[in-house]
């Protein structure tokens, strides 16, 4: 598979190759990320190491070992630990909005989603990692995790990662929403909702939105024998509800409540009551419930980021959050080619042809290139 050719419209054809496709994820690094190098070896290489451990889902021995043209594991591990932690967090909207940040326009707001996904972490802690390393319910073995929280557009058609951050211990969940309003502020990005999981279900967090002005929807935890009695009912409808925490700090909510009917999905009957914590909207209940399901697409990119994350069991902080950087930019890049070159060219609504050019293509395409340029090993073993 060497080329993919689509029609860009009626009267033109072009070609998508390979190079294309890793230059486009290149390109953000390589602009952004200055690694001081002395000797034959460029930051380029890094970068290209990096890129295939990704595509490959493989660690920085793993590459060593099956590919000729590739730098050392120790000079990668090496140079790699001169990147600082700091910077790439100052940077990271730019790294991964190089290419789509042309295709948003500052005069339309879009609809956002903030998140946190947890990696597994099976080593130990000292004074380097001990702030990053979070405690969580077991998954996969363990429940030690490196965090980190994003913040993405859940539009159609729109759905890019702006930006991800290192999670720490000795940070609040306000201050990752501070963050994260902050770079849309810097970005000149307007907010239209705020979408947020039951992990954000806290007073704090509702009074800073609300001080902010910043249009939310975050669904009830059924926690107390109030709001549970406000989920019972068979018809939609809204309610004032009054939120406080153990430090005796309150804040007043406006409660839509949805009613769907079960028709036997999950096994179930009946009626189920959706309620959600709603503000600065004026919508109605379905909307509310159909607009937050929208949400799940940040749930989406976790799982494609996953096929391209990088194996490490390093400590290291700044290693592992550049190897997530990576990761997610494989992703958005991916769906800035998908918008740039697949959009079916025709009146009305902007329609995408997602499967001329689906996930699993962009990195063949991306793989191909690099195993040609690296050089794969070739290991034959003779049998007596």
């Amino acid at each position: 598979m060497s080329l993919l050719s689509f029609n860009s419209s009626p009267h033109s054809k072009v070609e998508l190759r390979p190079k294309k496709c890793i230059d486009s994820v290149l390109k953000p690094l390589t602009d952004n990320i200055d690694i001081k190098i002395n000797g034959s070896l460029t930051c380029k290489d890094l970068f290209y190491a990096s890129i295939c451990m990704s595509i490959e889902n493989s660690s920085i021995h793993s590459m060593s070992k099956h590919y000729q043209d590739i730098p050392c594991e120790t000079s990668t591990r090496y140079h790699l630990r001169k990147l600082n932690l700091e910077e790439l967090v100052r940077i990271n909207n730019k790294i991964l909005l190089q290419g789509p940040i042309n295709t948003l326009k500052t005069d339309k707001e879009y609809e956002f989603a903030i998140d946190f996904t947890n990696d597994p972490y099976y080593g130990g802690t000292d004074s380097s990692n001990e702030n990053y390393v979070i405690r969580s319910q077991a998954k996969k073995s363990t429940n030690s995790f490196y965090s980190y929280a994003s913040l993405s557009i859940i539009n159609k058609n729109e759905r890019f990662t702006i930006s991800v951050l290192p999670v720490e211990r000795s940070k609040t969940t306000v201050y990752y929403l501070n963050c994260f309003i902050d770079t849309l502020n810097d970005l000149d990005l307007k907010i239209k909702v705020l979408c947020l999981d039951r992990g954000f279900y806290s007073v704090d967090v509702f009074r800073f939105l609300q001080d902010e002005k910043i249009p939310h929807i975050t669904p009830v935890v059924k926690r107390g024998n109030k709001i549970k009695l406000l989920l019972i009912g068979r018809s939609a409808r809204s309610a004032k509800y009054v939120m406080k925490n153990p430090q005796k700090e309150e804040v007043s909510l406006d409660i839509v409540i949805d009613v769907k009917y079960l028709k036997g999905k999950r096994n179930k009957t009946g009626c189920e009551n959706l309620g959600f914590v709603v503000y600065g909207l004026k919508w109605k209940p379905r909307k509310i419930s159909s607009v937050y399901r929208r949400r799940f697409a940040i749930e989406s990119s976790y799982r494609m980021r996953n096929i391209v994350k990088p194996k490490t069991s390093t400590r290291d902080v700044t290693l592992r959050y550049f190897f997530a950087l990576v990761s997610f930019l494989i992703r958005n890049t991916w769906l800035f080619i998908q918008k740039k070159h697949f959009t079916i060219v025709k009146q009305g609504p902007q329609i995408i042809d997602e499967d001329k050019f689906r996930f699993d293509r962009f990195i063949l395409f991306v793989g191909e290139w690099l195993r040609r340029k690296m050089k794969i090993q070739l290991v034959v073993r003779c049998l007596r």
